[in-house]
């Protein structure tokens, strides 16, 4: 069997078993998601420019965020950024072989009914963060914007070539480093005296936990019905690294290097590092119980192999990696 027809055979048998889990991601739109009427909302959080008293509260907030560290503030708006990319992120999903096979987002199809709940849920992210650092006054909302707007126009590619086995792989992954990532920015937050701020993040990083439970519970049923195929998936994720999803926010603009900068100030103050990535892969390793697997075809016992060593290889890169001694600021006023 050539390349091509084998790529093929896998994606159509990737279907057919994404197809078996349409009624147990429904279920988990309906018991993991939250009804809209339900959910927090970024109001919930902000001054209430309703009241006579907002412009005091404003104020109140600015005091509150004055303490807060440049560097702090900068991953904040990386943060805030990787989430309002989220129009390139459901058009991803959308794009995946077997999740909307009728091409219709008003489908009844449980992946299709995922799709809009998750994104609708990780909407409210970017839309709370994005008006508390306006009105924070700590930041050049102006770069800021353009920033967004240029990761979504640059797209956004995982490399997970349409095979809805390595998405799984990838959300499964991403949506636990954002939520690490959220947690460890409100802990700085709740530091620097800011505790709304705090409680935002940390309200942010329950939505992403959530999201997280769902994910990790798709994969485990493609791992019940498909070990040799998920198990495969797994490998080829992790042999091209998990790519992040705000990667592309100064390609093509006139600063290049926007992400690496980023990433940088993440890894320097503790918000999202090489060891999270590396824990995050001893965690989902041992969730699907990769060791244990049994029964596994030659090329999925080599990926096995491969796999049970990977975090410990992961977590010696991280303790060489040094932290740099100084970072490149953006977006601030």
């Amino acid at each position: 069997m050539s390349k091509s027809n084998n790529i093929n055979y896998e994606l159509e048998k990737n279907m057919e078993v994404i197809s078996q889990l349409d009624g147990f991601v429904t279920h988990a739109v309906e018991n993991i998601l939250v009804d809209p009427d339900d959910c927090w909302q970024p109001t919930d959080f902000l001054p209430d420019m309703s009241k006579m008293d907002a412009f005091d509260e404003i104020k109140k907030l600015q005091e509150r965020a004055s303490g807060i560290p440049d560097t702090v503030i900068t991953s904040l708006v990386g943060n805030m950024i990787t989430e309002e990319a989220l129009p390139s992120y459901q058009t991803y999903f959308n794009l995946l072989e077997g999740i909307n096979v009728e091409g219709n987002l008003l489908s009844n199809s449980g992946w299709v009914k995922w799709s809009k709940a998750w994104t609708a849920e990780e909407n409210r992210h970017g839309d709370l963060l994005n008006k508390y650092l306006y009105l924070s006054g700590r930041c050049d909302m102006k770069k800021v914007e353009q920033t967004i707007h240029r990761l979504i126009y640059n797209g956004f590619d995982p490399r997970s070539e349409k095979d809805p086995y390595q998405a799984l792989i990838y959300t499964s992954f991403q949506e636990r480093a954002t939520k690490i990532s959220h947690v460890n920015t409100g802990k700085l937050a709740d530091k620097a005296g800011d505790d709304v701020l705090s409680r935002i993040c940390k309200t942010i990083a329950g939505d992403e936990a959530r999201h997280e439970k769902a994910y990790k519970s798709f994969m485990s049923q493609v791992f019940e019905i498909d070990p040799n195929g998920a198990i495969l998936a797994f490998e080829k994720m992790m042999r091209k690294q998990i790519v992040m999803p705000a990667v592309l926010m100064g390609k093509g603009g006139s600063n290049p290097t926007l992400f690496d900068q980023f990433s940088a100030i993440t890894q320097k103050i503790g918000v999202y590092t090489g060891w999270d990535y590396a824990r995050i892969i001893d965690h989902l390793v041992k969730l699907w119980d990769i060791e244990s697997l049994s029964g596994l075809d030659g090329l999925a016992s080599k990926a096995q192999d491969y796999l049970a060593n990977l975090s410990d290889r992961y977590m010696r890169l991280a303790d060489r990696m040094k932290a740099p001694d100084e970072v490149a600021l953006a977006w601030l006023k």
